[in-house]
C-alpha cells in the first residue's frame, strides 16, 4: 500500500477507539489497536522501522471495527491476534481470547457467549470477566426469555424443553411466544448490550423489592448480589473492580522474559500469600526487529499480559523486569485493579531474577509440538486432549479427558466422567469421546476445540474414537499411542519415532496424565463404594470383593434379590438381609 493511499484511507476513519488490520488478500499481516483510529493509522504513512514499513509495502487493504472503549479495543486486538496470527505482531502460542456475546442470525436468535462468532452474527465485547459475562446472560435470559440451546436442538421441537420450565426461555421454537414478540425481547438484549442498562436492571430491582416485602430474603440477597453485578457491568474499562490495596496483595505474579531470534520465552511464577505456588512458561513468537533484542521486551510483556490472562485470574501485583510501554495495557491493568511494579532491590528483585533464570532455559528450545504438526502432516498440534478409561474388570468405570496447550499442562481444561459399567474398553472409548464430542458441537463446553485427540491405547481403541467423532460429525484428528512399544498409531499408519524425539515425549506426557487422572478418579469411586459395604455388618474384604464383582457396583448390590445375594460364597441369609437393610 503506498504512501497516498494510506493517508487518504487514514483521512476517511473516526477518530474513535478500535482495532485495525493491514491485510494482503486474505492474509492479516498485522493488528493493532488505538485511542483514535485515523490518527494511530496515519501514522504509518512514516513507519518507525523498516520492519513496519515491509508490511506497509505488502499490505493491499485495510479493516478497522471500532469499540466503545479503549478496553474493548485492547482486548479485541488480542482475540484477532490469536485468531489470524499475523506474521508482524508478537504472539503468544496458545488458543485463550477472551469471551463475545453473539445473537445469532436465525429467526429466533440464539443468544451464546463465545470465543469465536459467527460473521453474520450480532456481536458485544470482547469482556474480561467471563464469570461476571455469564451473570448477565443469565440475568437477560431469565427477564427476556432468550433460548440458549443450538439451532440443532431448536430445529423440530414438539414440546418446550427444561429451559421453558425453569423460566429461562420463552419457547419460540414451539411457539410459546410468536416470533415478533420474541424478537422484541431480543432487541431488549440488545438495547442493554448497547448502554441501556435499565433494560436489566429495572426488572432485577422489582423483583428484589418483591422478594424482600414477601419476606424471601433469600432470593432477594440473591437478586442484590446479581443487580449489583449487572449494574457494574457497563462501568468504566468494562470490568472496573477495586483493588486489595497495597499490604493486601495475596497473588503476586512474577515475569521473566527471554529472547533469542525470533523466539521468545516468558516465565511466570505465582506467589500466593508469600509463597510460590505455581510457575509456567510460555513461548512466543516475535518478527523480526531492526533493533537489539532487549529493545523488543516491552513489546513482548505488554502481549503477554494482554492474551496470558485472556481467560485465567489477573493477580493483585505484577512485578516486571522492565516496563512494558503501553498506555492502554496500563489502563487496563489499572481499572481491573492490577499493581505493576519494576523492582531493584529485595525480595521481588530476586523473585524477578529468578522468573529471568526460569526463562532463559527455556529460550531456543526445539518446538515440540511445531515437530509433533509436522511429523503428522497437521496444520497445527498446539493444544492436544488426552483420553483414558479405567475400571475394575466392568465396575467403577471412569473416564478422564487432559488438555494441553503449548507442551504444558492445562489443568483448567480437565474433565473426568462417570461411565457404563461394563468391562469392556473400547466402548467406555467410544461413550467418552461421544461425550466430548457432543458436548463440543452443542456449544456445552466452553474450552477451545483441539488441534488433536491424543487416545491411550492401541489400534482397537483408536478404532473406536474414531467411530464416536465420525458418528457425532466432529472434525477432529485422533492418535493412539500405546504403552508397550510407544507406537503412534494413526487412521492410515503407524509411527515408530526414536524414543529421544521431543514430540514422541509431548504425547508420553499427554497419554500418562490422562492415565493417571482416569485411575485417580477410579480409586476415588472405588474407595467411596468400599466404605458404604464396610459399614454393613458381617462383611469383611473378601466378602466386599466377591460381592463387587459379582454384581460390578453398590447400585446392583442395592438391587438384587435376596437368592441372589445368597448365591454368593460367604454371605448368608441374615448377611444378605443386613446388606438390603443398610443399603
Amino acid at each position: 500500500m503506498d504512501v497516498g493511499t494510506l493517508r487518504e484511507r487514514a483521512s476517511d476513519l473516526p477518530r474513535e477507539p478500535g482495532v485495525y488490520q493491514f491485510r494482503n488478500g486474505e492474509a492479516t499481516l498485522y493488528v493493532g489497536k488505538a485511542v483514535d483510529l485515523r490518527s494511530r493509522v496515519r501514522s504509518y504513512a512514516d513507519p518507525r522501522s523498516a520492519r513496519i514499513r515491509r508490511m506497509v509495502d505488502r499490505a493491499d487493504d485495510l479493516e478497522i471495527a471500532v469499540t466503545d472503549t479503549e478496553t474493548q479495543a485492547l482486548l479485541l486486538e488480542a482475540n484477532l491476534i490469536k485468531r489470524h496470527q499475523p506474521r508482524y505482531n508478537v504472539r503468544l502460542k496458545d488458543d485463550k481470547s477472551y469471551p463475545m456475546v453473539q445473537l445469532t442470525a436465525h429467526e429466533a436468535p440464539q443468544i451464546e457467549i463465545t470465543r469465536d462468532p459467527a460473521e453474520a452474527a450480532t456481536v458485544f465485547g470482547p469482556f474480561t470477566n467471563k464469570g461476571r459475562l455469564e451473570t448477565v446472560v443469565k440475568a437477560l435470559r431469565e427477564t427476556h426469555g432468550l433460548r440458549g440451546c443450538s439451532d440443532n436442538k431448536y430445529a423440530g421441537r414438539d414440546r418446550p424443553c427444561l429451559d421453558y420450565e425453569m423460566g429461562l426461555c420463552s419457547a419460540p421454537c414451539t411457539r410459546e411466544i410468536d416470533l415478533e414478540s420474541y424478537r422484541e425481547d431480543v432487541q431488549s438484549a440488545v438495547r442493554f448490550f448497547e448502554g441501556e442498562t435499565g433494560v436489566l436492571t429495572d426488572p432485577l430491582r422489582r423483583g428484589m423489592e418483591t422478594a424482600a416485602e414477601s419476606k424471601q430474603f433469600e432470593r432477594a440477597a440473591h437478586l442484590r448480589d446479581r443487580l449489583e453485578t449487572v449494574e457494574a457491568f457497563h462501568g468504566d474499562a468494562d470490568d472496573a473492580v477495586q483493588s486489595m490495596g497495597e499490604g493486601q496483595e495475596h497473588l503476586v505474579d512474577v515475569v521473566g522474559v527471554a529472547i533469542r531470534g525470533e523466539d521468545a520465552t516468558v516465565a511466570r511464577l505465582r506467589s500466593d500469600r508469600g509463597k510460590l505456588v505455581d510457575r509456567d512458561r510460555h513461548t512466543l513468537e516475535v518478527p523480526a526487529t531492526d533493533d537489539e533484542a532487549e529493545s523488543a521486551v516491552p513489546a513482548v510483556l505488554a502481549a503477554f499480559l494482554v492474551q496470558y490472562y485472556a481467560e485465567r485470574q489477573l493477580p493483585d501485583a505484577l512485578l516486571l523486569p522492565e516496563r512494558h510501554g503501553d498506555p492502554e495495557v496500563a489502563a487496563w491493568l489499572e481499572a481491573e485493579g492490577v499493581a505493576v511494579r519494576v523492582p531493584g532491590a529485595g525480595r521481588e528483585a530476586k523473585l524477578v531474577e529468578l522468573a529471568l533464570k526460569n526463562a532463559r532455559q527455556n529460550v531456543g528450545r526445539r518446538d515440540e509440538c511445531g515437530m509433533l504438526a509436522d511429523s503428522l502432516g497437521l496444520e497445527r498440534a498446539r493444544r492436544l486432549e488426552g483420553f483414558d478409561v479405567s475400571h475394575a474388570q466392568g465396575s467403577s468405570a471412569v473416564g478422564s479427558n487432559v488438555a494441553f496447550d503449548d507442551g504444558s499442562a492445562d489443568k483448567s481444561g480437565y474433565r473426568r466422567k462417570k461411565l457404563t459399567d461394563e468391562n469392556d474398553d473400547y466402548a467406555n472409548m467410544r461413550r467418552l469421546v461421544t461425550w466430548r464430542a457432543e458436548r463440543a458441537l452443542d456449544g456445552r463446553d466452553d474450552r477451545p476445540d483441539p488441534d488433536l485427540l491424543v487416545i491411550d491405547g492401541g489400534r482397537g481403541q483408536l478404532e473406536a474414537a474414531l467411530e464416536a467423532l465420525e458418528d457425532v460429525g466432529w472434525d477432529v484428528p485422533a492418535i493412539g499411542l500405546a504403552k508397550a512399544e510407544e507406537r503412534v498409531v494413526t487412521p492410515d499408519r503407524e509411527y515408530d519415532w526414536p524414543r529421544d524425539a521431543p514430540h514422541l515425549h509431548l504425547l508420553q506426557r499427554v497419554r500418562d496424565e490422562a492415565h493417571r487422572f482416569a485411575v485417580q478418579y477410579h480409586q476415588t469411586l472405588r474407595d467411596e463404594v468400599s466404605t458404604v459395604l464396610d459399614d454393613v455388618p458381617g462383611i469383611g474384604p473378601e466378602t466386599r470383593k466377591r460381592l463387587l464383582g459379582r454384581f460390578g457396583s453398590v447400585e446392583n448390590v442395592r438391587a438384587a434379590s435376596l437368592e441372589d445375594l445368597q448365591s454368593v460364597p460367604g454371605v448368608g441369609e441374615r448377611t444378605a438381609q443386613t446388606v438390603k437393610e443398610r443399603l
